[in-house]
């Protein structure tokens, strides 16, 4: 399962996505993740799955990579899906046995939180597996650069984020590492009630979190060492420029974005 998770990898490839500045994709996102909380029909669904498909076409990422994001979070898919089944007690009841209730609206409501996720873990994954961490934290901080005017330290807060998304798969990495080690050794992680499987994740913890410590101390003493200060007066080897290819990129997608909406409001199922 942890081999599964590709969520802050990057995947390289000359495609089309890549070469989209990096704001634009960043921008995108974030209207992406609100269209989806507001959109309340399955034709707004329908829309924002063939968007991302196109998307993810068109960025030559393997379906199977994208999927892979999926399998480590099936059992949370699993258990908000019970959660709106058994307990949203409107609409017509369809089956009723001893406490529990389902009704069509519990079935509807369970659907769209499910495809929401779905498309949520997707879209954000395709935005990392496209972008370099240095593009997003370039991206990060133009696009919070007007805040350093109420001395707000945008630079420091982009690359605390750029790090913690770089160190996701060296962590990952590193947990399937020792997992392997501590399972030689005769541990098993699988077996047992819940207590035995919460005693079990204690040799497993404890040196991941050693291990993460003593990356983060390394980093430090390497930034220092290159006499790191933070980002006033530092320049960019590839400074961003937005073209026109962006903009066009950036209106076509959120018109795309803003039709996943109308449906709330013009009576669409």
């Amino acid at each position: 399962m942890i081999s599964d998770i590709t969520f802050g990898q990057f995947f390289p490839s000359d495609s089309f996505v890549h070469k989209v500045d990096p704001r634009v994709k960043l921008l995108l996102t974030v209207l992406f993740i609100a269209a989806l909380f507001i959109a309340k029909t399955f034709s707004g669904y329908v829309i924002a799955f063939a968007f991302l498909l196109a998307i993810i076409f068109l960025s030559k990422v393997p379906i199977k990579m994208m999927l892979r994001n999926l399998k480590p979070l099936r059992f949370i898919i699993i258990l908000m899906v019970i959660l709106n089944v058994f307990f949203v007690k409107t609409g017509n009841v369809l089956v009723e046995w001893w406490i529990f209730k389902v009704t069509d609206e519990g079935l509807i409501q369970a659907a769209f939180v499910v495809i929401r996720l779905v498309l949520l873990i997707l879209f954000t994954a395709l935005l990392t597996l496209t972008t370099s961490p240095l593009a997003l934290t370039n991206a990060l901080e133009s696009l919070l650069k007007p805040l350093t005017y109420v001395k707000f330290p945008v630079h420091e807060m982009a690359m605390m984020m750029t790090i913690a998304l770089r160190f996701i798969p060296t962590l990952i990495e590193e947990t399937d590492k020792i997992m392997k080690a501590q399972a030689a050794r005769g541990t098993s992680f699988d077996t047992g009630n819940l207590m035995q499987k919460i005693k079990s994740m204690i040799p497993l913890l404890i040196p991941l979190f050693i291990s993460a410590f003593r990356r983060a101390d390394d980093l430090a003493l390497a930034m220092t060492a290159r006499c790191y200060n933070g980002g006033k007066g530092r320049t960019r080897m590839n400074p961003l420029k937005m073209n026109w290819t962006d903009v066009a990129v950036l209106v076509g997608c959120t018109l795309v974005m803003a039709a996943m909406v109308v449906p709330n409001y013009i009576g669409w199922i």
